[in-house]
């Protein structure tokens, strides 16, 4: 780590011509002569950005059997996205050089790192209590398919699982509700030292044993437990509550960047809202800069980059993903070395009337509505509200509060003021209600959220609520649930 801390680029384009190297005889590779690639140029007018959709059909022959299209060695593992930018799955190739390179090497940094920060852990004396994907190990032809995090279960080493609850057989159940109740059963006289899973099925579990428990926080019953590793959503509308279930300054909260692409960054210092941009798991990165409020523009090397503009990721990976456009947008904090936060989705925003709203600003804002209010979010989507006729436009919120708040009004205009202080676009569009009429802000009944997702067969795992949306199809269909 200190090595790409200090060499940074140098790292990266080593890194780059390993890839071009590894994959010069392969499908892809002999397509775009990856042998007479002589520099980042030549890579750059070679080889396109891409999403998704444009290499489905490659990796759907790639899932049916046929070996060496994107990547040399045999790729017999594919992530089943949860489908944030999209409503049909995604299938991602997990190469055993993406698994042990790059996820495996992340989880050992990340304990480096927080044993580095607290030298007097007792970490590895108990267990890590875990909550992975809620999907099974499905096989196809050749192939096996899943949650990323079941994937990375079914293939740790067995002192991994010596150090983990619940077992492997529990961790790999496959129908959430029956799942949850098995991690109580399992976990609850372990000693847990440390926690890891995604914020909000974690909190469901955990609530469900403080009332199962009749405690009132977490530490009564589990009193050696000092860190939770969090990931997969913002942390943001959720950190009040663990606080509240975790009373005390001496418990940390660890925060990981990782997809079904990769891992891509870690949190390096307790305390610290931003994450160290990890340079050499076999991942090259750019990045396409913000321009009004779209992301289509040349992709950026790392040494481009400029703090505080928010950039989409693009990803060259070990797996075979070549300038995959990866969906999310994140923000430089620190370029020596390079820190960054992740700042939303690209297509998770509204910029129906040019006010470019992201998903940062709206946790921010939410964060600090409920802080003043003391209220805690449990859940929340919003959407466009059009202009009809002489009608001006506005957004509409969905929140589900634990408490909701007593007076809904003063807690809207609140949050819309917020708002206004963390987007300038946004508070042009609201200035005397011109162009955006106030926010409309719906307190849902408790549990619409987990309704929703499990009429969609999308409890647990990386499954989570789409935030914001530029369409009102979230918006309507929870709106009907909300009887």
């Amino acid at each position: 780590m200190d090595l790409f801390m200090k060499y940074p680029h140098e790292v990266q384009q080593e890194l780059l011509y390993s890839l071009l190297q590894q994959a010069a005889e392969t499908e892809v590779g002999k397509k775009y002569e990856f042998s007479s690639i002589k520099n980042y140029e030549d890579f750059c007018e070679r080889l396109p950005v891409v999403q998704y959709e444009d290499i489905s059909n490659d990796i759907e022959r790639s899932r049916q059997g046929e070996q060496n299209i994107f990547w040399p060695s045999p790729i017999k593992w594919f992530a089943k996205s949860s489908g944030t930018t999209n409503a049909k799955s995604k299938f991602i190739p997990v190469s055993t050089e993406a698994l042990e390179d790059c996820h495996y090497k992340a989880g050992k940094d990340m304990l480096s790192l927080y044993f580095n920060n607290n030298e007097d852990s007792q970490l590895l004396s108990g267990r890590c209590l875990r909550l992975g994907g809620s999907s099974e190990l499905y096989h196809n032809n050749t192939s096996y398919f899943g949650d990323l995090s079941a994937i990375i279960i079914d293939n740790l080493p067995f002192w991994a699982e010596l150090s983990s609850t619940p077992s492997q057989r529990v961790s790999l159940m496959p129908e959430w509700e029956t799942k949850m109740e098995a991690i109580i059963k399992e976990s609850l006289y372990h000693k847990v030292t440390s926690l890891a899973g995604v914020p909000s099925w974690m909190m469901v579990l955990l609530q469900r044993v403080l009332a199962q428990e009749k405690k009132a926080s977490v530490l009564e019953i589990w009193p050696q437990a000092e860190v939770y590793f969090h990931g997969g959503v913002s942390f943001a509308p959720y950190r009040e509550q663990f606080q509240k279930i975790f009373p005390t300054s001496e418990f940390k909260f660890y925060e990981t960047y990782n997809a079904s692409e990769g891992f891509f960054a870690i949190q390096d210092r307790n305390y610290a809202r931003d994450l160290l941009l990890m340079l050499d798991y076999g991942i090259f990165y750019e990045f396409i800069p913000q321009q009004n409020g779209t992301y289509t523009g040349t992709p950026l090397p790392l040494h481009q980059v400029e703090k505080g503009v928010n950039y989409a990721v693009v990803i060259t990976t070990n797996a075979g993903l070549w300038r995959y456009q990866l969906g999310d947008t994140v923000r430089f904090t620190d370029l020596n070395p390079y820190r960054i936060q992740i700042s939303g989705r690209v297509k998770h925003h509204i910029n129906v009337f040019g006010e470019e709203l992201v998903i940062e600003n709206a946790e921010q804002a939410l964060s600090a509505a409920a802080r003043a209010f003391s209220v805690a979010i449990v859940d929340f989507t919003a959407g466009p509200i059009f202009m009809d006729g002489n009608k001006k436009g506005g957004h509409e919120w969905l929140i589900e509060f634990k408490k909701d708040p007593e007076e809904l009004a003063a807690f809207t205009a609140f949050f819309d003021a917020e708002l206004q202080k963390r987007n300038s676009d946004y508070e042009a569009k609201r200035y005397k209600n011109m162009t955006l009429l106030p926010p409309k802000v719906h307190a849902v009944q408790p549990g619409l959220f987990y309704r929703w997702l499990a009429s969609k067969n999308k409890l647990g795992g990386q499954h989570k609520v789409p935030r914001l949306s530029n369409t009102r199809t979230f918006v309507e269909h929870l709106l009907e649930m909300n009887v």
